[in-house]
């Protein structure tokens, strides 16, 4: 009956689910006040340089663009191709077939900034060949499936991150663009690599890191840009050519790097409700 109803929601145009939107806000912020001392901590950690005032413009517009993330996400149910490229726009996306031209695996490293829904089912429209999409499985299975099938109604497979490292190995001689969002927050006992990010110490995964040197794609972090409501811009930027050779924590630190500064460059599309600092690097002794 929910995705029914998350269904019947998405068929309306988008100027009446940004009204929807600007009624979230309002609740979510100033009524609910969802995990608002969870964002106020890591915006204060995250930025010591900034000024209260400063802090609290960056709060407020990240609500403000939370509440425009639920409901775009909804709208992806049903969106059309037509819509999400006019919505989504790739400035290098010559980049993805010179590669597939040289006969080279593409994995597209992002995080959860800006739409990464609407993103996933804009690949899906660019890349002829085949795109596996990395996943956490929800714990329910009705929304875990209905999600799913809409990340996938173009085309996509997704691949839960038990099967990943298997998966990849098995795809590794057919051409295909892998997609990994790859700041989520290991469990304690196998965070084992803490690197400085917006200021703190933060642990990350090693997996994408690990499955590069395995399978030896082009590795490619995702750049974003809000442009306005609704509407992003996607630049590939390339973090190597040669994953087999780099060195151990190359490509995860040019990840975190090139992550943090786009978060630095535009604050409010970051996913800052998430609790991202659980523990630190004295928590594993």
């Amino acid at each position: 009956m929910g995705t029914f109803f998350l269904y019947l929601i998405s068929l309306l145009p988008f100027a009446i689910l940004y009204l929807i939107s600007d009624i979230i806000f309002l609740v979510v912020y100033y009524i609910i006040g969802y995990r608002r001392k969870v964002v106020q901590k890591n915006l204060s950690n995250a930025f010591p340089e900034k000024s209260e005032a400063e802090l609290k413009s960056i709060e407020k517009k990240y609500y403000k663009y939370l509440a425009d993330l639920i409901v775009e996400t909804v709208k992806m149910i049903t969106a059309s191709k037509k819509s999400i490229l006019k919505r989504l726009t790739a400035t290098n996306s010559e980049l993805i077939n010179r590669y597939f031209s040289q006969g080279r695996n593409i994995m597209l490293a992002v995080g959860h900034y800006g739409n990464w829904e609407m993103s996933a089912l804009m690949l899906s429209t660019l890349v002829n060949e085949k795109l596996l999409i990395v996943y956490k499985p929800l714990t329910n299975k009705i929304f875990d499936d209905f999600f799913n099938n809409m990340r996938s109604r173009f085309g996509a497979e997704m691949i839960a991150m038990k099967n990943v490292l298997r998966t990849m190995v098995k795809e590794k001689n057919n051409l295909n663009m892998s997609v990994f969002v790859a700041d989520q927050t290991p469990v304690q006992h196998e965070a084992t690599y803490f690197t400085t990010f917006l200021n703190q110490p933060t642990a990350f995964f090693l997996g994408i890191e690990k499955i590069a040197k395995l399978t030896d794609p082009v590795v490619v972090f995702a750049d974003l840009k809000y442009i306005k409501r609704g509407h992003y811009e996607y630049t590939g930027i390339v973090l190597t050519e040669n994953a087999k050779e780099t060195a151990e924590h190359e490509i995860t630190d040019k990840y975190v790097r090139c992550l943090e500064a786009m978060i630095k460059r535009q604050p409010e599309y970051w996913l800052w409700s998430h609790r991202r600092w659980k523990f630190k690097p004295e928590d594993k002794n």
